[in-house]
């Protein structure tokens, strides 16, 4: 759906710079001989002023988005003034006449009800105001009026009203995808609170009765794995950030693994192979910790219980514009089939959503060619591989997820 409506803006933007003001670009670009057609200019100068105006827009209609966008989008029209509005107020006013705040909310009822454009003459006394007509083209979101562009001039015209109505779908489109971005926010909180969910229960339960058990043998052994396990939870119920960094992710596999090797002993053994540069690289909060939880719950299942012994390997390496983590166990793997339908969450296996949740959120993040790349057959463990860009827009470990 937001490839479709990029799309759509590719689309409407050229529209508007060869169409309605191709006229008056023209004309300034004359004076830039020598670097392309006067069209080309007129294009250029059109698509690079509304690339100006889209990402405060991206970040929804407020006051604040509207005075950022403002003065961009009037200078796409060439209008005297512009304003925006949402469906109780006039946002900001860029231009002259200002004083025609009141009657342009007055006149608003009908298009905000009907969500169609009007134009009309303004009512003004004042010899020294430029403004005299007003044309209102409503911001639709799916079928919805979230406000409108009003676009004031000296006189009517027919050529500002299709120029009008075309910017506000265009602004329409970008507030659809500011919608778009909160809903794909909302859902990655959600998966991770599943994630949060999924840990609680069993881990905790497990954990503290691990601890438990070394309290009058081995009270030191049991204030260590206390110290352990509040750090690990700590970090796992984290209320702010979608996004960590390597390092910190690692560091709380590394609490995760001391309580695991607690409770069984020889049984399980970790080797890591980190290297240092990619610690720093920024990835989905809790991304990798169910993979290992994951490695962990199947290594210790099956083969592994008839050979007594489990081997998992953690590695992160550097690869170019990438860090490449890589999480291998020697266990009792995974039917491919059933691993399809879990991804496709047509499955659930015991113990919870931890792969699909995953592979889900790294594909929203980084896009399709970034989910998981499983290995695995019945018997012969799985070896889960997770690439991980060192630079993408919108991903910041301290901050929330955005789309620039």
């Amino acid at each position: 759906m937001s490839d479709f409506l990029a799309g759509l803006c590719v689309a409407v933007l050229p529209v508007l710079a060869l169409g309605v003001w191709l006229g008056r670009r023209t004309a300034r670009a004359k004076s830039l001989a020598g670097l392309g057609t006067p069209v080309e200019h007129a294009t250029f100068e059109t698509l690079h002023t509304a690339s100006l105006a889209a990402p405060p827009l991206r970040a929804g209609l407020t006051e604040e988005t509207a005075r950022k966008s403002a003065r961009k989008l009037r200078s796409l029209l060439g209008t005297d003034a512009l304003c925006l509005t949402d469906r109780e107020q006039v946002l900001v006013w860029d231009g002259d006449g200002a004083h025609h705040r009141s009657e342009i909310m007055e006149r608003l009822a009908g298009p905000l009800d009907s969500g169609r454009g009007e134009a009309f003459a303004l009512t003004c006394d004042r010899l020294d105001c430029s403004v005299r007509w007003a044309v209102v083209a409503p911001l639709t979101v799916d079928d919805r009026v979230h406000g409108a562009l009003v676009a004031c001039a000296p006189r009517e015209s027919a050529v500002l009203v299709r120029a009008a109505g075309e910017v506000a779908r265009w602004v329409s489109v970008q507030l659809e995808l500011a919608d778009l971005d909160r809903s794909r926010t909302r859902l990655i909180e959600a998966e991770i609170k599943a994630l949060r969910a999924q840990i609680s229960p069993h881990f905790i339960f497990n954990s503290l009765a691990v601890i438990a058990s070394f309290v009058r043998t081995d009270p030191e052994r049991a204030r260590e794995l206390l110290l352990e396990f509040a750090d690990f939870t700590r970090y796992s119920f984290r209320r702010h950030g979608d996004f960590t960094t390597l390092a910190d992710e690692l560091h709380a596999i590394d609490h995760y693994l001391a309580l695991v090797r607690a409770r069984f002993g020889e049984r399980l053994s970790v080797t890591l192979q980190i290297a240092p540069e990619v610690l720093p690289v920024a990835l989905p909060f809790l991304c990798l910790q169910p993979l290992v939880e994951n490695a962990v719950k199947h290594g210790l299942e099956g083969k592994a219980v008839s050979s007594g012994k489990c081997h998992i390997q953690i590695t992160a390496q550097d690869a170019g514009a990438e860090a490449l983590v890589v999480i291998e166990d020697d266990g009792a793997g995974m039917d491919p089939g059933l691993l399809r339908r879990i991804l496709a969450r047509e499955a659930s296996p015991s113990g919870g959503i931890g792969l699909s949740n995953v592979d889900d959120r790294l594909r929203q993040v980084y896009g399709d060619d970034h989910g998981l790349v499983i290995e695995t057959a019945v018997g012969a463990g799985m070896k889960i591989t997770v690439r991980l860009p060192k630079y993408q827009p919108g991903v910041h470990s301290a901050g929330r997820l955005t789309r620039e």
